[in-house]
């Protein structure tokens, strides 16, 4: 007779392994772009309503491909970094596909980055070429280069290799525009160069790349510090989409992406670009920044049916939508994540939005998604967890000391998989202090495990406040605030305190027209 050491509840450990139906795809992404072309040719894959252009499945490889090719003239090889500055754009998405198809690390660059943390980033991973915008809002995206690489003052007006002796690794400075820049090379051109021989070049690196190549680099604050460049493998991104993918109800007759975030970022990355290469589904750009009437206007205009942001992002649609008068129709599936949201809010984007669904879900620009709602979850789930575990994923929770802790009971969240990234580039500590001697990521997410397989975050370790001993989650506070009809927002945090250590401060964020006063605050908190 066997003992088993789950019989109770109580001794059962907060672990999950999610073994899932379909094994992981071997795919890259080059080969994920011949497989979408030939599938689905002649069917869209991205719109840009705010630049009038939209390409084919198999428009967009013959695109990549030619500025893949061009690339490869232009001195680089497969593995160098090819650096992707800017809001989102066809041209973005277009230079994300070829650097896979030219088998080269894409990096992607926050559009909001200035002269110093652009120059940082160029330098921490050796860049070899950075194509960039024109504009980010209102900044000259090349005035900003300028300042990094001061050489280009005295460039001839057309594209050379670049010597900087800021950004030594740096030899491509590529334009997405048509104007001539001094030591730019413009972005049609580098395409229109592309030579027959090289474009043989380029079908033949497909079958030499191989899965767990690295991919891409994103980058990060991990847990604490800096940003880290987080680099991922073609393995970790494809299966991240085709995980995802099942959990979004994709194959919804009329499909349609609505992007909001910025593809330099995971879910933008993911969900915007490489999810619909596996699911054959158009990607819509509303603008090159999250505008909400423009997204509003364009979600209604396309029909789209899926849509990820943000919390905040929700928060601006609904007011917009309740401002203006639209009246949303089509969404079927709206998923959020990246930051807490609230059942208030949930509640509001269900009802204002006309959502079929809410999707929540869990993970970090390390892991990509590892947590996402499944299409029978009921609007409990929806509104008070981060969702079910991903297959082909592990989950644990553990203590101070590394040890399991009793399911649903708090500790810090622990994963492991296949979505978990190569390393920190060329950053052994820092990677060994983020991903464990058995592969286990440690998330610095206090977590809670469900014996069903859902997961709860109830905050993070650095920001939990310990008060006179007792420890405070800043989201239990941050939940009890939201549920106020007058209160849009509460942030929680702890202040120093010579006596108790520390002591919460709150501040709220008041509805347009709430009347809400320190008095009521205080009775609000004595009820």
């Amino acid at each position: 007779m066997s003992i088993s050491v789950r019989e109770s509840s109580k001794q059962k450990p907060s672990y999950w392994h999610s073994v899932g139906t379909e094994p992981l795809s071997t795919l890259t992404l080059g080969q994920l772009v011949d497989m979408a072309a030939e599938r689905w040719a002649d069917k869209e894959a991205v719109k840009s309503l705010y630049e009038g252009r939209s390409f084919t499945f198999r428009e967009l490889r013959d695109k990549a491909d030619r500025l893949a090719a061009g690339l490869l003239q232009l001195g680089l090889s497969p593995g160098d970094r090819l650096a992707i500055w800017g809001p989102n754009s066809s041209e973005w998405f277009i230079s994300r596909f070829a650097s896979g198809r030219a088998g080269l690390i894409a990096v992607q660059i926050d559009p909001a980055y200035q002269g110093p943390q652009l120059l940082s980033s160029l330098n921490k991973v050796g860049v070899k070429a950075l194509i960039c915008s024109e504009f980010y809002k209102t900044n000259s995206c090349y005035q900003i280069v300028r300042t990094v690489i001061p050489e280009l003052d005295k460039c001839p007006e057309s594209g050379i290799e670049l010597k900087s002796s800021k950004a030594p690794a740096l030899k491509a400075l590529i334009l997405m525009s048509e104007k001539q820049y001094r030591g730019a090379y413009k972005f049609s051109d580098v395409m229109a160069s592309a030579r027959q021989e090289t474009m043989k070049i380029i079908q033949e690196i497909q079958t030499r790349i191989q899965p767990d190549d690295g991919c891409c680099i994103q980058f990060s604050s991990g847990t604490t510090g800096p940003p880290k460049a987080a680099l991922l493998s073609h393995h970790n991104l494809i299966n991240s989409a085709l995980q995802i993918g099942t959990r979004l109800e994709l194959d919804i007759k009329g499909a349609k992406m609505a992007v909001t975030a910025q593809f330099c970022h995971t879910s933008g990355s993911v969900l915007g670009i490489i999810l619909g290469l596996c699911h054959g589904i158009p990607c819509v750009i509303f603008a090159p920044v999250f505008d909400a009437r423009k997204t509003l206007e364009g979600v209604i205009q396309e029909r789209c049916t899926h849509i990820f942001a943000i919390p905040s992002v929700y928060l601006d649609m609904v007011s917009t939508s309740k401002d203006l008068g639209f009246k949303v129709t089509t969404l079927q599936v709206a998923t959020y994540g990246a930051a807490p949201c609230s059942q208030q809010l949930a509640r509001r984007i269900k009802e204002t939005l006309n959502v079929r669904r809410l999707v929540p879900g869990y993970g970090l620009t390390e892991i990509s998604i590892v947590f996402l709602s499944k299409p029978e979850d009921t609007l409990e789930q929806m509104t008070t967890t981060v969702g079910f575990a991903q297959d082909h994923i592990e989950a644990k929770v553990v203590d101070k000391d590394g040890l399991m802790v009793p399911m649903g009971t708090p500790g810090e969240l622990w994963i492991r998989g296949y979505s978990v990234m190569l390393g920190y580039w060329d950053d052994e500590e820092e990677t060994r202090q983020f991903i464990g001697p058995a592969g286990w990521v440690r998330t610095g997410d206090q977590f809670v495990l469900l014996e069903d397989g859902y997961g709860k975050i109830v905050g993070r370790i650095k920001e939990m406040i310990i008060r006179a001993g007792d420890k405070i989650f800043p989201k239990d506070i941050e939940d009890f605030f939201t549920e106020h009809p007058d209160v849009l927002e509460a942030q929680a945090f702890g202040v120093p305190d010579t006596k108790i250590g520390e002591e919460i401060c709150v501040f709220l964020k008041l509805r347009d027209g709430a009347t809400l006063t320190e008095e009521g605050v205080r009775n609000y908190c004595k009820d």
